[in-house]
């Protein structure tokens, strides 16, 4: 029995000891796996760096030669119009050249600082900082964050197009390195230092000091820390850290004082050196800008740069050779000149006086003529361009976009629909009133708007809301500081531009289709390569919202009692609306003004063609800078000279099937409102009868109501670099107190 048992446990034993052999002869040992490890870590390794090698071939294969020509002279930019028809070559200009010995220390030292702090020791790549720069990419979008050395940036602005793609930041440091291998430290910097954009229309460091310091290219030396530190910060948005412009002291002063920090933190410079240079004014040694001599159409082409720099950003006007195709129409352009800087066409009440002005086709919003100001204002190159920077308040040519286009899109209102003309106040208290001592009464939005009565627009707002009328103006690609609105925008107590107001009006005269407007229609590189700038048009109101607001707007015009006849052009279907403010009542007892002083005077308009916003006034307030009488017709006088000139297309707008016609008045069909007449009839009749019932004759509409706008100390409104930025300090319940607005 106990043989038994033992056998058995020993087979039992055996087949374990067979098991554990099979198990242990099936597991590979521990160090043939580490090998297999390592074995295929190589491999992948290997195929990884084969490959990776075969990419960087593959990226560079194609990458540009170093011309020593390009190197030493940059490639000029130019100017087509519409038709393609060459109008100027930008870059041409004669640059002054400077070798190295010629440049001052506190310079060198303060672009290195800024741009390249490891340039003397790196060999044309910057690893640490650009692998700083790769992950911060890899985190967001490539090509936002840079690591270019100034050998790069010789590079880049040399032989490659500012496309931010991969494959030309390889070419770029490809060939950064053949750069360095080839040239010496001083050379490259050289290089630099005389291709680099520094604004003001200034390329290299030697036209930069003549045209900000008046210091010639041989007396470098006579550079201040500060001024060297200004120039140094200018090559990363030279447009927007331009001293010479006002708008930009404050970004300037704070570029200027990081340059002087970063060589401070260098050693470049000891700390009270730093302290001092930066209690000196950026403006300080600045000299008057002068007019570019040879330059056509100044004010357009600075107008076609601006946009053009704003979208592809990492390119340089001056040295990079593109072909820049204008929406210009050369014979509209200067005939606009010859309206703004002469008698001949409209009469001016003295030199002071200004207007601003943009003119452009209704249907693509391609700008083919600016007034961007008269005499000092005329030319804007890096300067003020009234025709896009002037921010004034547009009184009622806003009515149409924040309350009675929003009312048709969101509240399907008829042209007939009745609001009551009564006394009335803001939902503050504050009254509100027309420009006219009686109330009408029961009337329709269509008298309303012809006559331009505010206390109907402010309850059409107000049925409408706030909000709704705020997205309305938004889609018209009207902006609002703080992005904030008030009921006095009901009366145009907001600030806009020429260029705004004709892209917001533009979608009525589209059929309901907003197109941004511009001034470049393509770009195309040294290499072929084109970007086109035309803008897509997007819906934004039903075509019954464009159609009923055009044809109110057509009484405007065409109505005996409408307060724009004095731009009407017979044979062409306008549109269009009259827009005054008056001046608040400290600003009249500061200089005097009679109490019915009109401070901005607006006309926007258009044809089935172009569409026109015009503005006059003042820059700045000062004794007799006001309007009075027939002078705030003379924005009406603008627009009719140009659509006399150059409107040749004498169609209609069209009446859409959404649209139908009854005792003279349009409805939206389907409309379940309750605003809906009684009897319908013929729906393709037109409905332009101008409301011939008003009181007003085409009498000046600048109304009487008082909304604070929360003016300067000093009573003036600051020209036009600040009047958007002084008009919107108030709070909600100030801001419908002490403005007149019509």
């Amino acid at each position: 029995m106990s043989e038994t048992y033992r056998s058995r446990e020993e087979r039992k034993h055996t087949e374990r000891k067979k098991q554990e052999q099979k198990a242990s002869e099936k597991r590979p040992k521990k160090g043939s796996l580490l090998k297999r490890v390592l074995f295929a870590c190589l491999f992948i390794g290997i195929i990884s760096v084969g490959a990776g090698v075969a990419i960087f071939f593959s990226m560079i294969k194609d990458a540009p030669q170093i011309d020593e020509s390009k190197l030493a002279d940059p490639l000029s930019t130019k100017f087509y119009d519409k038709d393609g028809n060459f109008i100027y070559e930008y870059g041409k200009e004669k640059r002054t050249k400077i070798t190295y010995n010629q440049v001052p220390k506190v310079l060198e030292h303060a672009l290195i600082a800024t741009e390249d702090a490891h340039f003397y020791e790196h060999h044309g790549i910057d690893i640490k900082r650009t692998g700083k720069a790769i992950f911060e990419n890899l985190i967001g979008n490539f090509g936002s964050q840079g690591g270019s050395t100034i050998t790069q940036q010789v590079i880049k602005n040399s032989f490659l197009s500012p496309q931010k793609t991969l494959k030309r930041k390889v070419q770029e440091w490809y060939l950064a390195y053949k750069l360095e291998q080839k040239y010496s430290k001083h050379d490259i910097l050289t290089m630099y230092l005389n291709k680099i954009n520094l604004g003001n229309r200034s390329y290299g460091v030697a036209a930069a000091a003549k045209n900000y310091y008046g210091i010639e290219a041989n007396d470098l030396k006579k550079l201040t820390l500060p001024q060297a530190a200004m120039l140094a910060g200018l090559p990363q948005s030279p447009n927007n850290y331009d001293p010479s412009k006002p708008q930009n002291k404050e970004a300037a002063t704070k570029r200027r004082d990081l340059v002087l920090a970063s060589m401070h933190r260098q050693g470049y410079i000891t700390e009270k050196q730093m302290q001092d240079a930066m209690k000196v004014p950026v403006t300080a040694g600045i000299i008057p800008k002068t007019n570019q001599e040879g330059m056509p159409y100044e004010a357009f082409l600075d107008a076609a740069v601006k946009e053009v720099e704003d979208k592809l950003q990492d390119i340089n006007i001056g040295t990079d050779g593109l072909q820049v195709y204008m929406t210009l129409d050369p014979k509209a352009q200067q005939y606009a000149d010859k309206i703004m800087n002469t008698q001949d066409i409209v009469s001016y009440p003295n030199d002071r006086f200004q207007a601003a002005f943009t003119f452009m086709d209704s249907k693509t919003s391609e700008v083919r003529a600016i007034g961007s100001g008269r005499n000092e204002y005329k030319a804007a190159f890096r300067g003020n361009n009234f025709a896009v920077d002037i921010e004034r308040q547009p009184g009622s040519t806003f009515k149409p976009i924040f309350d009675y286009g929003p009312a048709i899109e969101n509240l399907k209102w008829s042209t007939y629909h009745q609001i009551v003309d009564e006394p009335y106040k803001y939902s503050n208290g504050v009254p509100i009133r027309n420009a006219y001592t009686e109330y009408r009464g029961s009337m329709s939005i269509r008298e309303a708007l012809v006559e331009s009565r505010n206390i109907p627009a402010l309850k059409t707002l107000q049925k409408v809301g706030l909000n709704k009328a705020k997205e309305f103006a938004q889609s018209l690609g009207i902006t609002f500081s703080s992005n904030q609105v008030y009921e006095s925008y009901a009366i145009g107590s907001n600030t806009v531009s020429p260029l705004e107001m004709a892209g917001a009006y533009g979608a009525f005269a589209n059929d309901g289709v907003y197109t941004k407007p511009h001034f470049v229609t393509k770009v195309v590189f040294p290499d072929g390569k084109e970007i086109s700038f035309k803008s897509k048009g997007k819906r934004v109101m039903h075509d019954y919202t464009a159609y009923m607001i055009t044809d109110m707007l057509r009484g405007v015009v065409n109505a005996s009692n409408g307060t724009g006849t004095a731009a009407n052009v017979p044979g062409l279907d306008i549109a269009g609306k009259t827009g005054t403010t008056n001046f608040d009542d400290k600003t009249i007892s500061q200089f005097g003004y009679p109490s019915k002083a009109t401070n901005d005077s607006w006309f926007t308009g258009y044809t089935p063609q172009y569409t026109m916003a015009v503005w006059t006034g003042y820059a700045k307030n000062g004794p007799d800078n006001y309007m009075l009488g027939d002078t705030t017709k003379i924005s009406h006088l603008i627009f009719k000279a140009m659509m006399q000139t150059f409107g040749t297309d004498t169609s209609r707008f069209q009446q859409p099937n959404s649209v139908y016609t009854a005792n003279n008045e349009l409805y939206i069909k389907g409309a379940s409102s309750g605003d809906v007449p009684p009897e319908a009839q013929n729906p393709e009749q037109d409905s332009n009868k101008g409301n011939d019932n008003g009181s007003n004759n085409g009498q000046n509409e600048t109304n009487n109501v008082n909304v604070n706008t929360n003016p300067p100390d000093n009573g003036e409104h600051k020209g036009e670099d600040k009047h958007k930025e002084d008009k919107h300090k108030e709070d909600k319940h100030k801001h419908e107190d002490k403005h007149k607005h019509d």
